[in-house]
């Protein structure tokens, strides 16, 4: 675990900020959040203490209640100063958004707040994700006071380009997705902070493609959505990830290694060279059951008609759990519709040797193939849990804080 220090300035983009400390707090790391008062007009302290589960701090004359300590760990025995022991504990400080007023403060040294004045006392890594409207991010004053910035050695991540505040305006002022931020936050942490530092994960995404002839296939739904949401998460869990992808459109994760493969062999293949160095297998991806059992080399008319013999594909999930090692933890997925979803998942888990089977039921449309929400029932030995519906990136997030526990109660402490 982390120690995040989280400053929050004056802008509407202080919303997305809401969601950076949730997902956070997801991958286990302790989190304090600082706001300034401006801060506060768009969005409520409250709404980051029930987040977090610590108390939010606006002035340098408050009293820190958990006196400079971070959610999940013991508190100092005595009273210290807030802003300069908040400032000592952290790991990593990163202000988002940052206004363009408060870039303005940082540059030159003005200490006003609990966030200026803590970021002036800060040692550890810094981070500031500017937020506003293209114009004043354009500004000569502004561009003058992140490069004194990052002269300074503080990190600046670019603000996206896209749709602004205003009404009708678009141009690069807007603060980078929540998933993003965390990324950058976990990079900057010293090696060995990270709670999956070391480990290797291999994730596989996406629906195979299995050829009739040059131009048809058989396929399925599977966009690859779940599958990357896995590689994000686990990323910044500190892991090396490699992610097989079967057909997916979307781009990989920052700092996640990708191979492209197309049928349910060639995703066998790659999965079975990879796996041998994989900690954790998370085999998302929906391989096709069967293929042709002839391919045509040329376009089938559609005039002739079509006479399609089937033959069953290899199971993946099983043939690599019949070659796993002693410390490596597999997690399949059932994408199951309707009746004994849960009975047909928990044979899954007994038939593939896997340690956890990750049930998605297909048949509600609002967290079927391709949605941005999921729903899942965690699956393992002992026990089943129920994920209610969220974003893939929060189960994702579920999904590898229960292999976390299950290789501790495997391995003991160190896995």
């Amino acid at each position: 675990m982390a120690r995040v220090l989280l400053g929050v300035s004056g802008g509407i983009a202080a919303y997305k900020s809401l969601e950076l400390a949730r997902l956070a707090t997801l991958a286990g790391h302790g989190v304090r959040v600082l706001m300034t008062e401006t801060a506060t007009r768009f969005v409520g302290a409250a709404s980051f203490e029930g987040i977090v589960g610590a108390p939010v701090l606006i002035s340098e004359f408050e009293r820190d209640p958990m006196r400079g300590g971070f959610p999940g760990e013991e508190q100092p025995g005595h009273d210290p100063i807030g802003h300069l022991e908040l400032a000592a504990n952290c790991d990593v400080y990163l202000v988002a958004p940052a206004s363009a007023n408060t870039l303005a403060k940082l540059a030159g040294g003005v200490a006003d707040s609990m966030l200026t004045t803590s970021f002036l006392a800060c040692a550890s890594p810094r981070l500031l994700a500017p937020a506003m409207n293209d114009r004043m991010f354009a500004n000569a004053a502004t561009q003058a006071n992140l490069a004194t910035l990052s002269g300074r050695g503080v990190e600046v991540i670019e603000p996206d380009e896209g749709r602004l505040a205003s009404r009708g305006e678009f141009g690069r002022g807007r603060l980078p997705d929540p998933e993003r931020l965390l990324a950058r936050i976990e990079a900057a942490l010293p090696a060995g902070e990270r709670p999956w530092d070391g480990m290797r994960v291999l994730v596989t995404a996406g629906g195979t493609r299995e050829p009739i002839d040059p131009v048809r296939f058989i396929g399925n739904r599977s966009s690859g959505r779940m599958g990357i949401a896995l590689a994000a998460a686990a990323a910044r869990r500190g892991a090396e990830v490699t992610l097989i992808a079967a057909n997916v459109s979307l781009p990989e994760p920052a700092g996640v290694r990708r191979i492209d493969v197309e049928t349910a062999e060639q995703l066998a293949r790659a999965a079975a060279e990879e796996f041998k160095s994989t900690h954790v297998l998370l085999m998302a991806a929906a391989p096709a059951d069967f293929r042709a059992a002839t391919v045509s080399g040329g376009k089938l008319a559609r005039q002739d008609g079509l006479e399609l013999h089937l033959e069953p594909t290899e199971d993946i999930l099983a043939s690599l759990a019949a070659a796993r090692g002693e410390a490596q933890t597999i997690v399949g997925f059932a994408a199951e519709h309707g009746g004994d979803a849960v009975g047909r998942a928990r044979a899954k888990l007994t038939r593939k040797n896997a340690d956890l089977i990750v049930l998605n039921d297909v048949s509600d449309p609002a967290i079927g193939f391709e949605s941005a929400d999921n729903a899942v029932t965690l699956i393992d030995r002992g026990s089943e849990a129920e994920v209610p519906i969220a974003s893939k990136d929060a189960i994702a997030e579920a999904i590898l804080a229960r292999v976390a526990e299950l290789r501790a109660e495997a391995s003991g402490p160190a896995a």
